[in-house]
């Protein structure tokens, strides 16, 4: 670069391995696959920060996250006034369509370092705002998102056929993706129009060395028990987990099932993968399948959650998958989930129970009808081990603060504890709050007369947690109560609708005295016949209050705070004070290579990893070695003999074994002789394509030199058909079409639908205007319904969402398969003039394009986005956002005429809430008006 040599550049990159990939990248294009928590988006950083002193190029940065968007904008801001660069302008931001055209284009003609919206920056390439070949280069993050049919592969193909000497730098930090795949690694260097592939595994060499010097952090690893209750539940869990495999391996579906293990099973993807496996024999797949399938991401769920969730919070999650599992009213079929008939289903409910309280009221216990309270039941409030050791670890830190009060080295003495996710952050939080609370009197005393020392413990947390408990069940009640009710309804009035025999027209139904004396699900509540559904968790009235009685807070809990972080922010100058960092107690989530700002902003003295997280073992590990003069203690606890700690080896075993994989695949993989995104193409033979050499039917012999031309809706760049279509040599023409969204003809206009867009247009009546509109202005109006390329090409596993979005109702409806099919044909016949192609995948459709095109004239952009306005009209005064429009569709007393109106005169979604029915009358209408508000203002609490 001119003037690049001579820039003022101060980099980051204390450590040998990240200087060497940033040689590395400077030198030539490459893929950059590193290991999680060895820094990537901080060599990004420096490698945007070294062109961005130059102050004479245009960098643009895809694939980014709002979140790594902020962490570059700040890093580079914050390199360049270390560097004092002169020249550098930062990185700048272009995420949303409200950034207008001519600000766009103004922006992109003073150049800097961009990070754009792929989609925005797709259509500003194909629309000539952005010159292509006016770009310095191209720094592609999240490169294993990279696919053939991804809008960030049509973005490289459009660049590097335009462009020939920009710079494209890739970089990944999850090498699984890689490795999944014929010869997945060189398909994904094709896609990124890469040759060298740059593979930085924690073994590397050169990292090792890095990382493994003689400053090492001290690091306490606390091997923790767990208790026998959740060893019990953990390895019931365990054994549904087995079943449920096994079971899917006897339906016989054909496929790939060595990795169908428990071990794999442990993984959070790991019902994803069977159900993407699945995917292409759904429809021949049985009901039950389908039901395993489901049930085996609830428990994967159940055992992270039995880590992580506290006694009392894991049983109220298990109440709500018995409430989720429990048949409809009025269903004879049982559909219910295989697991929880295992006698291991049993032991997980069962022993979660105990785990809050014990105690068990029979059926015909007099005193239940009496409303006297059982004695029989107590709190049990079993308290979580890591809790107890995180208590010990807090009184060891402050013990080694009061020894070694003064800090000898650059460290703050800050504590910083680091979870998975913010409920357990906010559960430390609470914990840590009382956990110098002891219990009550009475159990004091009792602990002193026994002559045993107090455990430091949450008693107080827990029997505030259990009393909120038992008040949410009663609310679930009533909500599960009256859902149930108005399922009823709507069943009997279906039945009702398809009418009765004569002979029973008139009659009440044979079995309604039973029904009502409390012989259905609905009529005797939670509770079945034994062996014929597994009975909810509802224990009778009595043990609530029995509980309730017992649980009545004590004068330590009074002076408790109610919260945490509820206190009133007035008069803040008086009453607050910035905390001494040697005070300062963070909790934080893991949340990527946004960890790194945080150990380098608060720079701890001691970490406390309550979770397992190997990325953040390694950025701890460079965070010491890059500060030589900081010292760390690292306290790394896991449950021992846990799914945690299989989670957590099995992630490592993982990741090493597809860097292995890649190195292997790099040794034999085929050298891409060119990266021209057209190919090597003689043109005579892109000549003789253009000859049209069928003359039947009034034909004619006509060659044409122009490239075929397609109008485009900026809306359709979300999916992957319009990147086909530039493949296959078509050029396409973004712009706001009101009519069809896509124009091959001046006579042919195509609307295209998905099948899930297709249910939700036939839902609401947009698919009925949108045909109506194109009859009016094109001669061949055509409905694409389009199919996922890896799912079955039938309408049969989409039967479900036919229903009104009601699984539990279309599963009662055996006509539920062919009301899609009837609206259909209900549209041909309504618009006879109507075409409907069916397409496989984005592949065919593209095909199907191209053959339609054939002996037809080109179509005109302009006159494309002119047709279906007023007068006066322009296309940008028809952009809204379109997830808001569907969801005001379905909301009760909106229609299409009104809608309009509502957009226009409503900003959002939350004031046509707030508006009153004289508001809304004047707006759409006195029945419309009263409707959208009967919608918003019921509760879910009524009958």
């Amino acid at each position: 670069m001119p003037g690049d040599e001579k820039a003022p550049v101060k980099l980051s990159l204390p450590l040998d391995y990240q200087q060497d990939i940033f040689r590395e990248l400077r030198e030539e294009d490459e893929l950059v696959i590193i290991a999680r928590g060895l820094g990537l988006l901080k060599i990004v950083s420096n490698l945007l920060h070294s062109y961005d002193a130059a102050g004479n190029n245009f960098i643009i940065v895809i694939g980014a996250d709002e979140r790594e968007n902020t962490w570059l904008g700040e890093s580079v801001a914050e390199r360049a006034a270390v560097s004092n660069a002169p020249k550098a302008r930062g990185l700048t931001l272009v995420q949303t369509d409200s950034m207008t055209v001519g600000k766009r284009e103004e922006l992109y003609s003073q150049g800097g370092i961009f990070s754009i919206t792929s989609r925005i920056l797709v259509v500003d390439f194909l629309s000539s705002l952005l010159d292509p070949s006016t770009v310095t280069g191209i720094v592609v993050v999240h490169a294993e998102k990279v696919v053939a049919t991804s809008v960030e592969a049509f973005i490289l193909r459009i660049f590097r056929q335009k462009n020939k000497n920009g710079f494209l730098k890739a970089f990944s930090d999850v090498p699984e993706p890689f490795t999944t795949g014929f010869a997945p690694l060189a398909n994904m260097m094709r896609n990124l129009f890469l040759r060298r592939p740059s593979l930085w595994p924690r073994y590397h060499v050169t990292v090792a060395k890095s990382l493994e010097g003689k400053k090492k952090a001290e690091v306490i690893e606390l091997e923790i028990p767990m208790t026998q209750s959740m060893q019990d539940i953990q390895n019931a869990v365990l054994e549904c987990v087995e079943v449920s495999i096994s079971e899917l391996k006897k339906a016989g579906t054909g496929l790939d099932m060595e990795d169908w293990t428990v071990d794999s099973s442990l993984h959070r993807n790991f019902d994803m993968v069977i159900r993407r496996q699945l995917d292409p024999v759904w429809h021949r797949t049985s009901f039950r399948t389908r039901q395993i399938v489901r049930d085996l991401s609830i428990l994967r769920n159940i055992l992270y959650y039995l880590l992580t969730y506290d006694a009392v919070n894991f049983n109220k999650y298990l109440d709500t998958v018995l409430a989720s599992s429990a048949p409809p009213p009025g269903s004879t079929r049982q559909n219910q989930s295989p697991w929880l008939f295992l006698d291991a289903a049993h032991t997980i409910f069962e022993t979660a129970r105990r785990r809050v309280y014990t105690g068990k009221v029979k059926d015909n216990d007099p005193a239940i009808g009496q409303n006297a309270l059982p004695d029989s039941l107590s709190p049990v409030l079993e308290e979580m081990p890591k809790w107890h050791t995180l208590r010990e670890i807090m009184e060891e830190i402050e013990q080694d603060l009061y020894l070694n009060p003064t800090i000898s080295d650059d460290s703050n003495g800050t504590i910083l504890i680091m979870c998975n996710d913010q409920s357990t952050c906010r559960q430390i939080r609470e914990y840590m709050q009382v956990m110098d609370v002891g219990a009550s009197e009475d159990e004091v005393g009792e602990a002193d007369e026994e002559g045993e020392e107090q455990q430091p413990s949450a008693p107080l947390m827990m029997r505030r947690k259990l009393r909120n408990y038992l008040l949410w069940r009663r609310d679930f009640a009533k909500v599960r109560d009256s859902l149930f009710s108005e399922n009823e309804k709507t069943i009997n009035g279906t039945k009702e609708q398809k009418g009765t025999t004569p002979a029973n027209r008139g009659k009440p139904p044979a079995n309604k005295r039973r029904r009502i004396r409390g012989g259905s699900s609905a009529a005797s509540g939670p509770s079945r016949a034994p062996g014929t559904n597994v009975t909810l968790a509802g224990d009778r009235d009595a043990h609530v209050a029995s509980l309730m009685s017992e649980l009545q807070p004590t004068e330590a809990e009074a002076e408790q705070k109610p919260e945490i972080a509820t206190d009133n922010l007035e008069r803040m100058e008086e009453n607050y004070s910035l905390f001494d960092m040697k005070e300062l107690v963070v909790v934080h989530p893991y949340d990527g290579d946004k960890d790194d700002l945080v150990l380098e902003e608060v720079k701890p003295r001691y970490i406390i990893m309550y979770e397992p997280d190997s990325a953040f073992v390694r950025r701890v590990e460079v965070y010491r070695s890059s500060h030589t003069n900081r010292n760390v203690r690292v306290y790394f606890l896991y449950y021992k003999d846990s799914v945690e700690e299989r989670r957590f080896l099995s992630a490592l075993r993982r990741e090493k074994d597809s860097f292995t994989q890649l190195i292997r695949e790099r040794s034999t993989m085929t050298v891409t002789l060119t990266l021209d995104a057209h190919g090597i193409e003689d043109p005579q033979e892109k000549y003789l394509r253009t000859v049209n050499t069928r003359i039947a039917g009034g034909g004619r012999l006509a060659a044409t030199a122009t490239t075929p031309r397609v109008v485009v809706d900026m809306r359709e760049f979300r999916s992957s058909l319009p990147s086909l279509l530039h493949a296959r040599g078509v050029d396409t023409v973004p712009c706001m079409l009101t009519v069809g969204d896509y124009v091959l003809s001046p006579e042919i206009c195509v609307e295209r639908k998905s099948v899930r867009d297709l249910i939700s247009s036939f839902k609401d009546g947009r698919l009925y205007n949108q045909t109506d509109t194109m009859l009016q202005h094109y001669k061949s109006p055509m409905l694409l319904i389009e199919f996922d390329q890896n799912k079955s090409f039938t309408l049969e596993p989409f039967a479900d969402l036919t229903m009104s979005g009601n699984s539990s109702l279309a599963s009662l409806n055996p006509n539920a398969s062919s009301d899609l099919q009837s609206k259909l044909v209900l549209l041909t016949l309504a618009f006879p003039r109507l075409k409907i192609i069916w397409s496989s995948s984005p592949y065919q459709t593209a095909e199907i394009f191209e053959e339609l095109k054939k002996q037809q004239y080109e179509p005109d952009p302009v006159q494309a986005v002119q047709i279906g306005l007023e007068a006066g009209e322009s296309a940008e005064q028809q952009t809204f956002n379109q997830a808001p429009q569907d969801m005001l569709r379905v909301v009760p007393g909106v229609t299409t005429k009104n809608m309009g109106k509502i957009i226009m005169k409503v900003e959002n979604m939350v004031q046509l809430a707030n508006m009153e029915e004289e508001e809304l009358d004047l707006l759409v209408g006195k029945e419309c008006a009263r409707q959208i508000c009967r919608f918003f203002d019921r509760s879910v609490f009524d009958e």
